[in-house]
């Protein structure tokens, strides 16, 4: 039977999932967004550890929720009123990775069983943050089983006005040997990007698949002409599938070695002003997501 306890550790509040035998685990701040924190298959680790760079740094896993990316500026108009985000990324003057990745999500459900565990967490918006005066509940289910763990994020608009959307996720994955490691997917282009991390241009794609990493530092984007994506690693392979209509791909590589960030995506940065994969969600409506992450560990290395 699949084990739910919680844990709180420096103010901060876990949900740790573990299959019964204890290969299979899951650990997941609800104060940080409700961030995938770990994620352990067979006691092999598939989420990285960026220390000593801390989460207001690297947003790793958050949920990146009304938008994706950045918002250059913060600035943007909708239905012919204008809006000013708090640009989080002073450097750059930006607005990145949406408004929850901070807020504090609750535990509405959970189910457990022999085969896998499930929690349902749930943050509610009452229209009070800057540049976005919309309310809206966003909750987001994790299942944890013997091959991988799901994620589906569900949004409702709670309010009596339509608001713009994108939505993402931003794991960071690790690898023994990221040199030796590959990513499958297939594109139709690519983006380029500015001093300020926002699109500067565009181009045709055509990589040879599989990519193999190498030494590349990547911080790319993608128009993805399905679903699905590979990552491959000596140890393990994940495939991640989307149930989105329309998929985009961040990739990025950090400072840190045998890290990679491999961002699913339903838009593209600063969408609120390119419109790249912008939505609309109307009032009461609901929209939902899936991310289905299937690993296989590697008896040998497959490189």
């Amino acid at each position: 039977m699949y084990q739910l306890i919680q844990i709180e550790h420096e103010e901060l509040l876990y949900l740790d999932l573990t299959s019964a035998c204890g290969t299979v685990s899951a650990s997941i701040c609800l104060n940080q967004g409700g961030r995938l924190e770990s994620l352990l298959l067979n006691n092999v680790q598939i989420l990285a550890d960026l220390h000593p760079s801390t989460y207001k740094d690297n947003y790793a896993s958050a949920i990146l929720f009304p938008f994706v990316n950045r918002v250059k500026n913060g600035k943007f108009s909708f239905n012919g009123s204008n809006y000013e985000l708090d640009c989080n990324e002073v450097k750059d003057n930006n607005a990145i990775h949406g408004l929850v990745y901070d807020k504090h999500f609750h535990l509405l459900d959970q189910i457990l069983t022999p085969d896998y565990g499930l929690v349902t967490l749930r943050y509610r918006s009452n229209g009070d943050s800057k540049g976005f005066p919309f309310k809206y509940v966003i909750e987001l289910t994790y299942t944890l089983h013997d091959h991988g763990i799901d994620l589906k994020v569900n949004i409702m608009n709670t309010d009596h006005k339509t608001f713009p959307f994108t939505v993402g996720w931003h794991p960071y994955f690790a690898s023994s040997n990221l040199y030796n490691s590959a990513l499958k997917f297939e594109a139709s282009q690519r983006f380029y990007f500015e001093n300020e991390q926002n699109i500067s241009g565009i181009t045709d794609f055509s990589e040879k698949m599989p990519f193999q990493i190498q030494d590349k530092k990547l911080d790319d984007a993608y128009i993805l002409k399905n679903n699905q994506l590979e990552f491959s690693t000596p140890e393990y392979k994940v495939k991640i599938d989307s149930s989105s209509e329309k998929n985009f791909l961040q990739v990025f590589t950090p400072e840190q070695p045998n890290i990679i960030a491999i961002e699913p995506m339903t838009g593209l940065a600063n969408s609120f002003n390119n419109n790249i994969g912008l939505q609309t969600l109307e009032p009461q409506d609901n929209y939902n997501v899936s991310w289905n992450l299937s690993i296989e560990k590697f008896k040998d290395k497959i490189y």
